[in-house]
């Protein structure tokens, strides 16, 4: 991806500057309450939407996942945390969006990180760029935003309170997330050096030997994220690569027929997944995607898919 379609990606991502952050007149709300000394690196601990609707917005996800919000302002900035029975699970920013910009808004997965600013050095030595540096976020813990040497924006957070517990997310909470790209390998190296994750293959199909495989990469004995091949044509406009995140549903048809009635749009109708469940794709009606996972929930199941 040329350089100045990653920097546009991020000016439309990436929620506050430094600057701007120093300013805040409101605290954010700490990821864990009370706070945890559990850190978990290479998770994803939270996402961020910049959006030019706030209002609608919140409509949207609220209606569909039943997330309730806080608003506050950042700076100049109208922003709102999401929370799903009492837990935290994003962040929401109102930004305009020219007249001449085409790029559509994008959810931002965040990861947690032992250390912001040993985790810049490294993605600098592996190619990638610093598209927001280290600073502090009041409240929340020293934050940064990078994208991989594909082009694949993210944010990664050292969290003041400690992170969620590797617990299997409930319904409206974050379950999966699939990077998708078409440098599989490379992707696999770069987030392997950055988090020190194991990586390991899955069949996409009946399990065969000769079956195409899917990448995962894992931490702590959790599955984390796929890689995914993405296809020419895939979301039309967005031909960029990029994280994509599912949110749990308990019926992911029922949870389409909702985000439609909201405004929404359909991506990629149900499908089953490996795991007997089905996933689908929307987009919000200002034209962010948005991953649909019906997750079976199965005797000693652990945290992730």
């Amino acid at each position: 991806m040329a350089g100045a379609r990653v920097a546009r990606l991020a000016v439309w991502l990436c929620l506050t500057s430094a600057s701007s952050l120093a300013a805040q007149a409101q605290p954010l709300t700490p990821l864990m309450n009370p706070p945890s000394s559990e850190r978990h690196v290479g998770k994803f601990i939270f996402a961020e939407l910049v959006t030019p609707d706030l209002i609608a917005s919140k409509r949207f996800y609220g209606g569909l996942f039943g997330w309730t919000f806080r608003e506050l302002k950042l700076g100049e900035t109208d922003y709102a945390e999401a929370s799903v029975d009492g837990d935290l699970v994003a962040g929401l920013a109102q930004r305009s969006m020219r007249a001449d910009q085409t790029r559509q808004p994008a959810w931002l997965a965040v990861l947690s990180a032992a250390d912001v600013d040993v985790a810049r050095k490294r993605v600098l030595a592996q190619g990638g760029r610093v598209l927001v540096e280290p600073h502090e976020r009041a409240g929340r813990g020293r934050f940064a935003v990078f994208a991989d040497p594909q082009g694949a924006v993210f944010g990664v957070l050292a969290s003041g309170s400690g992170d969620p517990p590797e617990e299997l997310a409930t319904p409206g909470q974050w379950i999966w997330h699939t990077l998708m790209t078409r440098e599989n390998e490379a992707a696999v190296a770069f987030y392997q050096d950055l988090f020190d994750y194991e990586a390991f293959a899955l069949p996409l199909a009946d399990g065969s030997p000769d079956a195409p495989q899917q990448p995962i990469v894992a931490s702590s004995g959790y599955a984390r994220a796929s890689v995914s091949e993405m296809p020419s044509n895939w979301f039309q406009t967005q031909t960029h690569y990029h994280w994509l995140g599912y949110i749990r549903v308990a019926d992911a048809a029922q949870a389409v027929a909702r985000a439609l009635a909201l405004g929404g749009r359909l991506l990629l109708p149900p499908r089953p997944d490996r795991h007997g469940g089905r996933l689908a794709i929307v987009a919000d009606p200002q034209g962010a995607p948005v991953g649909l996972l019906e997750w079976l929930e199965l005797p000693d199941e652990r945290a992730a898919p």
